[in-house]
């Protein structure tokens, strides 16, 4: 396994989300300016594009936003959605970042609360899709990686 961070949007992110959110969940506007300047992550098993999230700085100091995370269907069951998102926010730290949050799709709660994520704010909706805000306060000096 093999985490990549791409200061532009790669064509393995595009790949990954075409195919999840546009074929597979039947989003349509699955790109839009923030790709432009958010930091993009892949996760490659066997140099295999698997997995994949996006992001980008939030509206006060220390906020970040994370986004964008799709696991390819032949890889789920194999908690690389938890590592790509334990990746995203060992990057946030280093970048001097304490708060993470996150638009998730409603039926992604319980993956988002075993990862330490609370919800705040009201549910709304994404292209007729449920989604709920959360937010995660990150530990300073955690050792990513030590127990995996």
């Amino acid at each position: 396994m093999d985490i990549k961070v791409y200061h532009t949007l790669h064509k393995d992110a595009v790949k990954i989300r075409k195919e999840v959110f546009m074929e597979e969940q039947g989003f349509h506007d699955e790109f839009d300016e923030t790709d432009e300047t958010a930091i993009h992550l892949v996760l490659y098993i066997d140099q295999v594009p698997a997995a994949t999230c996006r992001f980008f700085p939030g509206q006060t100091q220390g906020e970040y936003i994370v986004g964008r995370i799709a696991v390819e269907k032949e890889f789920r069951g194999n908690h690389l959605g938890s590592r790509i998102l334990s990746a995203a926010e060992s990057e946030i730290r280093n970048s001097g970042g304490n708060t993470v949050r996150l638009h998730a799709q409603q039926q992604a709660r319980p993956f988002y609360e075993k990862q330490g994520y609370t919800i705040f704010g009201e549910p709304d909706f994404d292209e007729d899709c449920p989604h709920i805000w959360m937010e995660k306060e990150l530990e300073k000096n955690v050792m990513k990686g030590f127990y995996q």
